[in-house]
């Protein structure tokens, strides 16, 4: 690749199970610069994301590029709102240059102590979709105890300290490894967590939990979903998130098989997408950067430098290798 060409990533076939490098290709392309009313912008990090992986199925066309949550620097603008110099964010991701006009990105604001990988983290759609959720979808109310699962992801960290800010009581996790479980515990603020793979997890949880649980936040479905459903108390709530748990899998998922204790518990479960609540963003800078300024929020994030890597972080993510958000670095 010279300066004057761009890489974009393309997904080549539709996987049947766990995607593998050989469903995507690396193109180049001739650089594109901007016509009137755009703005060429170098991309600086790239978001992978477990949605990619459902969208693989059919919502991306194939070879063509792929999109993403993306940090880029303005380089070449005929655009006054996007002046050359600025970062901002858009979704015309997996590329190394992308051609974006006003509606496609936003210039972002500068909070001097806050490093950049934020945007894509606590402060990006990942915080955003922990923050709607806790206040819109299911509010924390004072006291609640609390089970995430994937709590070592990207969402499910924001949502064990988000939840402990907005006034929770007991927080208690799961997650894939040994190592994760002493993270969450040891810098996030889990009061426990448990490594899913040790055994059934309604007995997991309910080691953990023992008096039960309100609210459960759900990033993964299945065996978990059903674990929780036993786990909470009469009236208790359940905000959907995502089904990690069938992402990859190549045939249906055999749990829950307790929904009907939903009725019998007077239970809540409520899902959302939060493109719905962009209007929030405001709010949740306002919220989150005077706590990541005083250091009571910590950034989780798994960064992999280069932007040729970007598909093998993509696989480390789902296979679980990310502690926090993953995140690609563009090589400086």
């Amino acid at each position: 690749m010279t300066s004057d060409t761009a890489l974009t990533v393309q997904q080549t076939a539709r996987p049947h199970g766990f995607p593998s490098p050989a469903h995507f290709a690396f193109v180049e392309s001739a650089l594109e610069g901007p016509a009137p009313g755009s703005a060429l912008v170098e991309n600086l990090y790239w978001s992978v994301d477990p949605y990619h992986r459902e969208m693989m199925d059919g919502d991306f066309a194939l070879d063509a590029p792929l999109e993403g949550r993306t940090l880029g620097r303005v380089i070449a603008s005929r655009e006054p709102s996007l002046p050359e110099g600025e970062i901002v964010f858009h979704r015309k991701g997996w590329r190394t240059h992308a051609v974006v006009t006003p509606r496609e990105a936003r210039v972002l604001p500068r909070f001097e102590g806050v490093p950049l990988s934020a945007h894509l983290g606590i402060l990006g759609g990942t915080g955003l979709t922990a923050y709607v959720g806790l206040t819109r979808i299911t509010p924390v109310r004072a006291g609640d105890d609390l089970f995430v699962s994937a709590a070592a992801g990207g969402v499910g960290t924001a949502a064990g300290r988000l939840a402990k800010l907005l006034g929770a009581g007991r927080v208690v996790g799961s997650a894939g490894s040994a190592a994760k479980v002493a993270y969450l515990k040891e810098h996030v603020g889990y009061d426990d967590a448990f490594d899913y793979h040790e055994g059934p997890a309604a007995a997991l949880l309910a080691k953990a939990a023992p008096g039960g649980v309100d609210l459960y936040v759900d990033n993964v479905g299945g065996e978990q979903l059903e674990a929780a459903i036993e786990g909470l108390r009469d009236r208790g709530r359940i905000l959907r998130v995502g089904t990690v748990a069938q992402y990859n899998s190549t045939r249906a998922l055999a749990a829950p098989r307790n929904l009907s204790e939903i009725v019998e518990k007077s239970l809540r479960m409520e899902g959302f997408l939060v493109r719905d609540y962009y209007d929030v963003q405001e709010e949740l800078y306002a919220y989150v950067v005077p706590h990541l300024l005083s250091g009571r929020i910590g950034l989780d994030e798994t960064v992999v430098d280069g932007f040729d890597r970007i598909v093998e972080a993509f696989l480390g993510m789902l296979r679980g290798e990310n502690v926090g958000k993953m995140i690609v670095r563009a090589r400086t």
